[in-house]
């Protein structure tokens, strides 16, 4: 399996999950035209897309879904209750599912899990084909502990960083705000995802993404320089805009880098 990620942060979220059948969408909140461009710059074609599933119905996460059905005829998954929530998701034929329940999407086994937002019933995914697993988990303030175990031992981690603490407290956001990031039900910091980092990698793992990164409250350099020391990884330059965890003999070295807003990549 492959990950794509279109965008990830506040003014818009959008990946993909590549699997034997085509692609498997999570979350769209960019405007059709923003969805299409940055698949074509990865080379990927709108139309290996056979369904998409939404993590919870915040506007950055769901906004450009009524806009992409006009030209999208596959299944649409959330989790119950969460399509109630927005006006032009409820019209549309979703199927729902209690967080907790496993799906079978397009050839690969999607288990959900409940993650803690201030939303309806927020959730996390474990993607598994083949022997190949994904863990992708953003929006949350704390990791419950199904989340923990469905997440471990992933080639690939796509794992919120969002808030750098002091950053956060020493920014131009009131403090109710502030309190609402920071809390439970808020976003992971870079020490909350770092502290949960050893228990998740296993010598599998491959890469680590750091997720919604605030462009307000954090930095990448910031998520990745936490993320490398919980590893005991190496920075890649100065700069910090990536890390490597060199391993012995035939073991594939683990990379940590940070997913943007503006720009896509892939995950291979």
């Amino acid at each position: 399996m492959r990950l794509h990620i279109l965008g990830s942060g506040s003014r818009g979220n959008c990946a993909l999950v590549e699997g034997p059948e085509g692609f498997i969408m999570i979350d769209n909140g960019f405007a059709r035209c923003k969805v299409l461009d940055r698949m074509h710059e990865l080379g990927l074609d709108e139309r290996d897309v056979r369904a998409l599933i939404l993590t919870h119905e915040h506007t950055d996460h769901v906004s450009g879904i009524s806009v992409w059905v006009k030209i999208f005829n596959g299944p649409l998954f959330a989790s119950e209750g969460t399509v109630d929530e927005r006006k032009y998701l409820s019209c549309l034929d979703f199927e729902t599912f209690t967080p907790g329940d496993a799906l079978e999407v397009a050839g690969v086994r999607i288990e959900t899990f409940p993650t803690s937002h201030d939303v309806v019933n927020p959730v996390g995914f474990r993607f598994s084909c083949a022997g190949d697993a994904i863990g992708y988990a953003t929006d949350t303030g704390m990791l419950p502990p199904r989340a923990m175990e469905l997440l471990a031992d992933a080639r690939i981690l796509a794992l919120e960083s969002n808030h750098d603490t002091q950053m956060l407290r020493c920014g131009p956001y009131p403090r109710h705000l502030q309190d609402r990031i920071a809390s439970d039900r808020g976003h992971l910091s870079n020490a909350q995802a770092a502290e949960a980092l050893p228990a998740l990698v296993s010598e599998r793992t491959e890469h680590v993404v750091a997720m919604h990164i605030s462009q307000e409250n954090n930095r990448p350099s910031l998520a990745v320089r936490a993320l490398a020391a919980a590893l005991g990884a190496e920075l890649d330059n100065e700069l910090g805009s990536s890390a490597t965890l060199k391993r012995p003999g035939d073991t594939a070295d683990l990379h940590i880098r940070p997913a943007g807003q503006n720009r896509p990549f892939s995950v291979l």
